[in-house]
């Protein structure tokens, strides 16, 4: 497999969320930082960040993001046709019952992309990191583009006066899937909005303030509830020992 630098701003972002055989959680999280991180990002892809959920032991969320759809098929296409996922990946699949719950995702324009360097990623054997992530998933109606506005120029400049600003703001790549044997999410319009804190409690006291602020309560939220196509979906997440994102 040939090395090339990773993207370190990609334009092209996958959001898998994998559920798991029972109790085999960390079986594939010391696989996958063992032996699917580096050699990914030497296809050019850049792995940014693996999570443990914390609503379920048994799924695995992880995001890698590339330069753009073309970078995409090649890397997928280098990576799984090379020797790693042949050695590894039996081992891998057979911790899981669905891998398919994937969305593909970009920067929303104007907003935040998810910018990490290689070079910052803890070594195999470091402490885990005490952070905690979350990913607030909001649907709205396929075609349209008033959601994504309410959430990006509404609500995401009040989460930043309320507590830490959220460090990705993302939307549905449109894009054909140019790697089929991996399938993606289709027929979605997601706004997905990341942010990072130092525990669980600052979480839930950014929600609490954001949620009791007037315009917030009287204006932003009741816009997206017209406007959404169903229940926001919220990840709660703990990063792994070798995540980028935490």
């Amino acid at each position: 497999m040939s090395r090339t630098e990773p993207v370190r701003h990609p334009t092209v972002i996958e959001l898998r969320q994998y559920t798991l055989r029972p109790g085999r959680r960390d079986e594939l999280i010391e696989l996958f930082e063992r032996e699917f991180v580096e050699t990914q990002e030497e296809t050019g892809m850049i792995v940014l960040g693996q999570f443990r959920d914390l609503d379920n032991p048994d799924r695995f969320v992880w995001l890698r993001g590339f330069t753009d759809m073309e970078a995409r098929r090649e890397a997928l296409s280098a990576f799984y046709g090379g020797p790693v996922w042949a050695a590894y990946g039996p081992r891998a699949n057979a911790t899981m019952v669905d891998s398919d719950h994937v969305l593909l995702l970009r920067p929303a324009p104007a907003g935040r992309g998810v910018m990490r360097v290689p070079s910052q990623r803890r070594q195999p054997g470091a402490e885990a990191p005490d952070r905690f992530v979350a990913a607030a998933l909001w649907y709205f109606p396929p075609g349209t583009h008033d959601g994504s506005a309410l959430i990006q120029d509404r609500l995401v400049p009040l989460l930043g006066q309320t507590g830490p600003a959220p460090f990705a703001v993302l939307t549905t790549e449109p894009a054909t899937n140019t790697f089929p044997r991996l399938p993606v999410r289709t027929g979605e319009n997601v706004v997905a909005v990341l942010t990072s804190y130092p525990d669980e409690n600052a979480h839930r006291r950014h929600l609490a303030d954001t949620a009791a602020h007037a315009l917030v309560r009287n204006e932003i939220l009741p816009d997206i509830e017209r406007a959404r196509t169903a229940a926001p979906e919220l990840l709660r997440l703990a990063p792994t020992v070798r995540s980028l994102i935490r």
